[in-house]
């Protein structure tokens, strides 16, 4: 049976198979994705971000406790890069392991392999795989690395950005842009004197925003994953969130969005490698910038000429 139909069929080991597959580029992604396309699109994602040490693995670890309404659920978890190994350092599943013997949930590191946006290039194709092995539920938790870490929003369905209080969080706010696309705020660490005013910091910096038309003033749940407080309202909360988004048609909007947005990366690396290839290959670069030294055509007019002469040889390559 081949691997792509083992997935299908819920085979955890192959599931484990064909991420590792696709994490590490393997010349078979593309056939392993091709077939497995038919099957995707029913799984809802939920991304968990926020900076190091805001509680975001404790708190989706409590969240997987409230998830009995869901057959399948899977938690994949962008770690930082082993320098050793290239892989994850296992950390965040770590943090996890009270689920590890439930057959329903399945849990992965996923390295970031230096990634600047808080996921690795890799998480995409993951949920793809997850999705058609049939989890209705998948939770991305970034790495956590600040206001740098926007990426999450180009794979989540529901956007969850976890604060800390006492953390210099508040100070922050009206700096990351993250907390413009968020969908829903969690104060993690309730037991500590700042929530209250970090939740105050919040409404006063929704309330200098304009609500936008697609969710409006989003809800800010204060929780203890350590302590499990709060935990019951922020499933809740996610729940309704998505519901909503489901019922304005704000969810089919954003994963259109983010087909257009993938599709758009794909055809400019493809482009890249092939422009890359040719100017290697041909060494025009060098011929052009040479015949330019001390005057001459500006680095324009070589860029016009170097795109004009790549079109005639990729055309007459087809």
């Amino acid at each position: 049976m081949k691997l792509a139909e083992k997935v299908i069929l819920g085979d955890v080991r192959a599931l484990g198979r064909a991420i590792s597959l696709v994490e590490n580029e393997h010349p078979d992604k593309h056939a392993l994705l091709e077939q497995l396309a038919p099957h995707c699109g029913k799984a809802m994602v939920w991304g968990i971000t926020g900076s190091p040490g805001s509680g975001k693995s404790t708190l989706i670890d409590r969240l997987l406790t409230h998830g009995e309404s869901h057959r399948k659920l899977a938690v994949l978890a962008v770690d930082p890069t082993s320098p050793q190994t290239g892989g994850a350092f296992l950390g965040d599943r770590l943090r996890m392991q009270s689920h590890a013997q439930d057959q329903r949930i399945f849990i992965r590191s996923i390295a970031s392999r230096g990634k600047l946006g808080g996921i690795s290039s890799a998480t995409g194709d993951a949920i793809k795989v997850l999705d058609a092995a049939g989890y209705e539920l998948i939770i991305i938790e970034t790495v956590g690395i600040g206001q740098s870490e926007i990426d999450v929003r180009s794979l989540a369905d529901v956007l969850v950005l976890v604060l800390n209080p006492g953390s210099g969080d508040s100070i922050q706010l009206l700096k990351a842009w993250i907390v413009e696309v968020a969908d829903v705020f969690v104060i993690n660490k309730c037991d500590k004197a700042e929530a209250n005013r970090l939740s105050a910091d919040l409404d006063f910096f929704q309330s200098l925003k304009m609500p936008t038309a697609e969710n409006g003033r989003r809800p800010v749940v204060i929780t203890s994953a350590t302590l499990d407080k709060g935990i019951d309202e922020l499933w809740r909360t996610l729940l309704n969130c998505q519901d909503n988004l489901v019922a304005n048609g704000s969810l089919r909007d954003r994963r259109a969005r983010r087909i257009q947005e993938e599709i758009s990366d794909l055809v400019a690396a493809k482009m890249q490698e092939e422009l890359t290839r040719f100017m290697n290959d041909t060494g025009i670069v060098e011929k052009l910038s040479a015949s330019s030294l001390g005057g001459g055509k500006s680095i324009y007019a070589l860029r016009d000429e170097i795109l004009s002469e790549f079109w005639k040889d990729f055309y007459k390559s087809q």
